[in-house]
């Protein structure tokens, strides 16, 4: 029940203080000192929850030790049983070597396998090759494996014990047909796949091939014999594929020679037709005479333009003036050069003689035919000028009348040459091809039996020696492991379903009420035996309760206590006589009544019998002084519940239970009631109103959670003022505590007294 759900203390508590959670003994002085301790108390626990408590893991496996041990044992045997029944399987293995690379003899593009590429899948593939049908079903038919699996399996155990062993195949009479060949191809294949196992050596190129059976002959020759198929295999499979390459080559080759041969005939046809002549580097004549004249004609307009720049400048100047390039050929240099001889004589004379005087005469017309003679080479220079012009201009004229007429011709000719071009091309397009094709038909045709094989055998598989499994100290261990895991498992799960009250933290976290005392299990004595020895456990036990009572409230122990349970056999009958005569040890009047009027057994502790009890007191047909017995302990007196009344619960609810409780309160110094159980019946939620004080017994390992939270709920809805609970029949070290509770009440047990107490 949670604490919030309890119901509160009704009237009548006269301010009844609550007592500490856990506190086996302690008091508060006051309320609200006793409510804060409470909340103090609540708020650790509630930590403590949410903590993961590897010291009660540790208690629960303490605590079914034996649980865990015996599944442990049972499956350590049946794993020997298994290793012992189980039959031998040997193992061999080969090793392979598997290069990335194929190493060539010969460069040849496009012929590299395709497990020499980059591909990051390149050694899963060889894994699954290894593994394949297609490869199995080959080292089934090399072996002969077809048919003879029966008789390469030695029979099971069960066989061999019952004699049931299977008929020889070789016994069999009749031809097989082809359905039954393949099936027993597949049977055998099936063999070798399940009995085969793939381990990549990590960081290397190195491949082991298993193989298992219970033949230690046959493991080594399957385990060869698929090194060698699959070796095998990869070798045709690369031959193959250049066989299937050199006739289809073939077939392209006798395919592309027609069309090239087509396409030619073709060309040559249509440029006859056309009349069209290609100079081989894909132009026609026209085309490269026209070329040809575009060059020239830039070089006779090159010439033109300086003819005429010439011209232009031999017109505008005089002879002195002309550049010297027109000069450099001509004599008026030297013309030039006497008339001004002459003239520099015809100066220095004139400052002698008159122009008149026969001499200046004669010089001046030796001056003056000197200048007829310049003027006339000066005319001749210009001439010749002009003339250069003029070829200059004519050349270039005619030059672009033939341009003229073959950039017509060209373009006749190219309208023609379009047909022409795409026939042409057609032509080398299929030439190049069937050069390619025949290249790579060559290359094919010889390096097709001179690669070099990527995968190599190792290390050969030899007969296994040793059995590989069944390994007994493996199963064993593997036994052991999977044991303790599952008795731990079976022990954590039967805790979790078993939801009693275990433990004192139990009874508090649970209950949330005061945990009064702890009573540990008794072995084979009986609880009248053990209380006679003060100095056993069960009798420390019960007087640590009865401390723990005397302070249980602000008064000490309630003047009527009773003590109940939430159903039969809990201990509540011992516990009220022994807290009863505990009471009476210490020197105090202590009247012990038994309330239980349906199911009585005070009477058999105390090995009494009475006519008259309290049924008798409460129907009103005997008095205090008849139901009172004396007991050996004269401070001890008890009241027997008498003969069972067909209606208890009507004479519990009596005046006359309150009138004798009210009245034996004042007699004696205590009052302990031993009540019927919480559930089921309605007498002892009656008795708790009526009581000043309430104790409620619980039995470990025997009380469920649910039933003492139910039995709590309804002695608090009847306002019942609970003080605090007691767990009985604890055992410490099944709990897995060790050294608990028993061993503290015990606590110098065997050391000898001066006295008692």
């Amino acid at each position: 029940m949670s604490e919030d759900k309890l119901p509160a203390p009704g009237p009548g508590d006269d301010g009844q203080r609550l007592p500490v959670p856990g506190g086996h003994g302690g008091a508060m002085s006051h309320p609200v000192q006793g409510a804060l301790a409470l909340d103090l108390y609540r708020d650790e626990r509630r930590q403590e929850d949410d903590e993961i408590d590897l010291l009660a893991y540790w208690r629960i496996l303490l605590k079914r030790r034996w649980l865990v041990l015996g599944v442990m044992a049972g499956v350590l045997a049946l794993a020997l049983l298994a290793t012992l029944l189980m039959p031998s399987i040997y193992r061999a293995t080969t090793t392979l070597q598997i290069d990335r690379e194929v190493m060539e003899v010969l460069q040849v593009e496009g012929m590299n396998s395709v497990e020499a590429g980059a591909s990051s899948d390149f050694y899963q593939t060889q894994y699954e090759l290894l593994k394949s049908r297609a490869l199995a079903e080959r080292v089934a038919d090399e072996l002969n494996l077809a048919g003879r699996i029966d008789t390469l399996t030695p029979p099971s155990w069960w066989e061999r014990v019952t004699g049931l062993l299977r008929p020889d195949p070789a016994d069999e009479e009749g031809d097989v047909d082809e359905a039954t060949r393949a099936g027993e191809l597949r049977a055998a294949a099936g063999f070798v796949r399940a009995g085969t196992e793939i381990e990549p050596v990590r960081n290397s190129q190195l491949v082991r091939i298993h193989f298992d059976s219970q033949v230690p002959e046959l493991s080594a020759r399957v385990a060869n014999a698929l090194a060698e198929g699959f070796i095998a295999s990869q070798i045709e499979r690369r031959f193959g594929a250049s066989s299937y390459a050199r006739n289809y080559l073939e077939d392209q080759l006798a395919e592309m020679k027609g069309r090239l041969e087509q396409s030619e005939r073709a060309l040559v046809e249509f440029a006859q037709q056309e009349g069209l002549v290609n100079t081989g580097d894909g132009q026609s004549l026209a085309g490269q005479n026209l070329s040809e004249l575009n060059a020239q004609l830039a070089s006779v307009q090159a010439q033109r333009i300086a003819a005429q720049s010439r011209a232009a400048q031999a017109t505008a100047s005089n002879g002195a003036a002309l550049p010297a390039d027109m000069l450099a050929n001509s004599i008026i240099r030297t013309l030039q050069q006497q008339r001004a001889q002459l003239q520099a004589e015809y100066q220095e004379q004139l400052q002698v003689f008159k122009p008149e005087y026969p001499a200046m005469q004669q010089l001046q017309g030796q001056i003056d035919a000197l200048d007829q003679s310049i003027s006339k080479e000066l005319a001749a220079i210009r001439a010749s000028v002009q003339s250069e012009y003029a070829a200059a201009q004519a050349q270039e004229a005619m030059l672009v009348a033939k341009i003229d007429e073959l950039r017509n011709q060209t373009l006749n000719v190219d309208q023609r040459s379009i047909r022409y071009n795409i026939l042409k091309r057609e032509v080398d397009t299929n030439r190049e091809l069937y050069d390619g094709l025949l290249q790579r038909f060559k290359e094919i045709g010889v390096a097709g039996g001179v690669t070099a094989n990527n995968i190599a055998v190792v290390d050969r598989a030899q007969v296994p020696q040793g059995r590989y499994k069944p390994s007994l100290s493996r199963n064993l261990a593997l036994g052991l492991v999977l044991g303790l895991m599952l008795g731990v498992l079976l022990a954590l799960l039967l805790e979790f379903l078993d939801d009693t009250l275990k433990t004192p933290d139990d009874v508090e976290q649970r209950l949330r009420v005061p945990l009064l005392g702890i009573i540990p299990k008794l072995g084979k004595e009986s609880p009248q035996e053990a209380f006679v020895d003060p100095r056993s456990a069960f009798a420390e036990a019960y007087r640590s309760v009865r401390t723990a009572l005397q302070f249980s409230t602000d008064q000490g122990v309630p003047r009527v206590l009773l003590v109940t349970s939430p159903v039969p056999a809990e201990g509540k009958s011992t516990t009220a006589l022994t807290l009863a005569r505990n009471f009476a040890q210490l020197g105090k009047r202590v009247l012990l009544i038994e309330a239980d009027l349906r199911n009585p057994s005070l009477h058999r502790a105390l090995g009494m019998r009475g006519e008259n009890g309290l049924s008798s007191l409460l129907a009103g047909s005997a008095g205090p002084s008849d139901v009172i017995i004396d007991t050996a302990d004269e401070r001890l007196k008890v009241i027997l519940a008498g003969a069972l009344p067909p209606n208890p619960a009507e004479l519990l609810s009596g005046s006359r239970l309150v009138s004798l409780l009210a009245v034996a309160s004042e007699k004696f110094d205590q009052v302990i009631i031993d009540g019927p159980p919480v559930l089921g019946i309605a007498d002892a939620p009656i008795l708790a109103n009526a009581a000043s004080g309430t104790l409620l017994v619980v039995q470990a390992g025997k009380t469920r959670i649910s039933t003492a939270q139910v039995a709590l709920k309804r002695l608090l809805s009847a306002r019942a003022r609970v003080i605090g609970a007691l767990l009985t029949q604890y055992d410490a070290k099944a709990t897995g505590y060790g050294y608990g509770y028993e061993s503290y009440y015990a606590y110098g047990a065997s050391t000898p007294r001066l006295g008692r107490g």
